[in-house]
């Protein structure tokens, strides 16, 4: 008798990504806690100097700002820090930033609709790479980067067998690890947007193709299907910004728009095809106006179905980079309006728990009924290899420091967060690299009415995902803005650097 022996295959799992953490005491990271023992100092001094009253008011006000930080929500924020986000808000009510006027009646300068907000600075040039493929760079003043955009056709997992996913997401990993080795980048991100399909295209390939001595009734059918097909559908769009620094070390010269564009124009044959082996379709460089297009339908989704009609029949939208912003938008607390749309932001603060699967976020990536256009946006910021090393030890002696500090023996959570350092710090030192990522998402409706339906289903999506999602409050036109595929690296745009606030 033959006995087979079929071992059953289980599926890859990922996980092990950990928030980056600083050693310290009553749960305070390493700057907090030199503050702690300095603020312990100054009372010392104020009770042999000054007087045993004006100290024990001190010590209520001290130990009334240590219990703000150390209290926090869900979300890992602390009662500092929502206080100081609703003070900037009010600050920025006061002041009228929240509205911003564009146009000719506008108060923009020259009378442009030029974006609003942190990308208000930006400006565009327009490049050919090696393959003579013209490439869109952008510039950011405040940040001193150049951004290139590559546009992506993902081939989706649908019939597509396990081991192919998986070689999709190893070779995925392997793309981001070989970025921390291109010279001078700072950040990455993936945007993909889900937006109502006009059917534009469907019937012009449709109609251009029809045989007029075809049968009637098989015309009728065509027809028919171009008029109801379209009806309700989507189209999924994929975008990969790519953010480089202008300097190519630090104190070096900063590079000047065409410096960086012939630079570019030979590493990006290189990118695209690599990008190929990771899932992403066929990958080429966003033009100067089809960029244009992408960020003009953002901020007013009314012109999308003109523009695919002008694409129709043939003829280019005559769009330029001062004509691309809202030509009204007003933030609120929890939502952004801008020209024929409002929309909701909400950034991520809790990766997935545990290990997951490929397909940890195939629902919050899905076309919803409920959002008329939706982007999720994976943001990456890539870490040189010669930092790595140092972050993960640190990191490790971290979680070594608050695993023994605990009185009593570490808890289960500490004992599996000194694990997973440990895995971390293993993975690196065999090659692995690292990066820092986040997310945000994005929910636009065209109907002011159904907003509620959209926080209700980016809520149920988030949760089905794993995902803790927090609204944006108080900077959604921010969230918005990073949501897009323009290369802005918020932690650059911040007073305080995120270096300092993880050591808080």
């Amino acid at each position: 008798m033959a006995v087979s022996d079929k071992t059953e295959k289980r599926p890859a799992t990922y996980g092990n990504w950990r928030r980056p953490q600083s050693a310290g005491l009553l749960g305070l990271g390493t700057i907090g806690t030199a503050g702690l023992f300095a603020a312990l100092i100054v009372l010392v001094l104020m009770v042999m100097l000054v007087g045993l009253l004006e100290a024990i008011i001190a010590a209520v006000v001290l130990g009334l700002v240590l219990l703000g930080m150390l209290t926090k929500d869900r979300h890992g924020r602390s009662v500092i820090g929502r206080i100081s986000i609703r003070v900037g808000w009010w600050w920025a009510r006061q002041r009228g930033q929240h509205l911003y006027r564009s146009g000719p009646l506008g108060r923009a300068e020259w009378g442009t609709y030029q974006l609003p907000g942190l990308s208000a600075g930006m400006r565009l040039r327009e490049y050919k790479d090696s393959y003579e493929r013209p490439f869109a760079l952008i510039y950011t003043p405040a940040t001193t980067t150049y951004t290139v955009v590559i546009g992506t056709e993902p081939d989706g997992a649908a019939l597509v067998d396990q081991e192919q996913i998986d070689a999709w997401v190893a070779d995925w990993g392997h793309w981001l690890a070989n970025l921390s080795d291109e010279p001078s980048i700072r950040a990455a991100s993936v945007t993909i947007e889900t937006a109502p399909d006009p059917g534009t295209r469907l019937r012009r390939e449709v109609l251009a193709n029809v045989d007029p001595q075809a049968p009637q009734f098989a015309q009728d059918v065509l027809r028919e299907t171009v008029d109801l097909y379209p009806v309700g559908s989507s189209h999924v769009h994929a975008y990969i910004a790519l953010t480089f620094s202008a300097s190519s070390r630090s104190g070096s010269r900063k590079r000047q728009f065409d410096e960086m564009g012939r630079e570019l124009a030979s590493r990006l044959p290189g990118l695209t095809g690599d990008l190929q082996a990771t899932g992403a379709g066929a990958a080429s460089p966003l033009t100067a106006q089809d960029l244009c297009e992408v960020v003009r339908t953002a901020y007013d989704p009314a012109v999308a179905p003109l523009i695919e009609e002008a694409h129709a029949n043939g003829e280019d939208p005559d769009l330029s980079w001062s004509d691309v912003g809202p030509a009204a938008a007003e933030a609120s607390w929890e939502g952004y309006r801008h020209d024929s749309a409002f929309s909701c932001s909400w950034g991520m603060t809790e990766a997935p728990r545990g290990v997951v699967q490929a397909n940890i976020l195939t629902k919050l990536l899905q076309p919803q009924s409920d959002i008329a256009r939706k982007r999720v946006t994976l943001l990456y910021r890539t870490i040189d290899p010669a930092r790595a090393a140092a972050l993960v030890e640190a990191d490790l002696n971290a979680a070594q420091f608050v695993s023994g500090a605990e009185k009593g023996g570490p808890s289960a959570r500490q004992t599996r967060a000194f694990k997973a350092a440990q895995a971390t710090a293993d993975e690196e030192a065999a090659g692995a690299g690292l990066v820092n990522f986040g997310m945000v998402v994005t929910a636009t409706v065209t109907d002011i009415e159904k907003v509620a339906d959209a926080r209700a289903a980016i809520d149920n999506l988030g949760g089905a995902s794993r995902v803790r999602l927090r609204p944006a409050y108080g900077t959604q036109d921010s969230a918005f803005a990073a949501g897009l595929p323009l290369g802005l690296v918020l932690p650059n745009h911040t007073k305080m650097p995120a270096e300092w606030r993880e050591k808080l």
